[in-house]
């Protein structure tokens, strides 16, 4: 066994933070995954809102890799992207994606899955301008998933656009960027235990729009 095998096995991490049990439960899951949210800001975790996204090609074929929750209400969660994207093209080829937050300071973990859908124009419009000025250049110079021939290519392309924009005139939405929204049909909420016997509540979107929810096995 190798040196890195032997510290892999070595690892183990005891949970004792706190329970998860029905009577912490929501009737609405959002309002939990809020409170949760709300809690990991409160702690200072680094980067609360980092979300792995995995999406499925039209081939079959997984991928994930970490987003930014840049939105949460009644209809579902935001993340916004280049459309072109690896990512973008797969949620448009099958739209349908989870979502996996974790929070080893607080011992927690949540998944989530459903449809996903674009949003609106406006809803895009209006976080693209919110960002800063550098990242609105960055939408427009990244052919992002595209391979490139080294970092001088990439940068000499924003130089482009930084001609092209100046320093004062408005940097409109590229039309091949903007938001996704995920709609949660089952949301699992975890949070670690002592002895691996850790504490998995799930709800499921049932057909008449209420939530099932169900204790599971860790």
């Amino acid at each position: 066994m190798s040196n890195i095998q032997q510290h892999l096995h070595a690892i183990r991490q005891e949970y004792s933070q706190a329970a998860l049990d029905e009577s912490h439960a929501t009737a609405n899951p959002l309002e939990l995954l809020e409170k949760w949210l709300h809690e990991a800001l409160q702690s200072q975790v680094a980067e609360p809102n980092a979300m792995h996204l995995s999406t499925v090609s039209a081939e079959g074929r997984p991928s994930g890799r970490i987003v930014l929750l840049r939105g949460l209400d009644e209809n579902g969660l935001r993340f916004f992207t280049n459309y072109n994207s690896r990512k973008g093209r797969e949620l448009s080829e099958n739209p349908f994606a989870g979502l996996t937050f974790f929070w080893a300071e607080l011992e927690r973990q949540i998944r989530i899955e459903g449809k996903v859908e674009q949003t609106t124009p406006h809803e895009s419009d209006e976080y693209f301008h919110s960002r800063p000025r550098g990242n609105r250049l960055g939408a427009w110079a990244s052919p992002q998933s595209e391979e490139i021939e080294n970092r001088q290519a990439l940068e000499r392309i924003l130089q482009v656009f930084e001609a092209k924009f100046g320093h004062d005139n408005p940097i409109p939405r590229p039309e091949n960027w903007g938001g996704f929204r995920l709609i949660p049909d089952s949301i699992e909420f975890w949070q670690g235990r002592p002895s691996r016997l850790h504490d998995r509540l799930r709800y499921t979107l049932q057909q008449d729009g209420a939530w099932k929810l169900s204790r599971l096995a860790p």
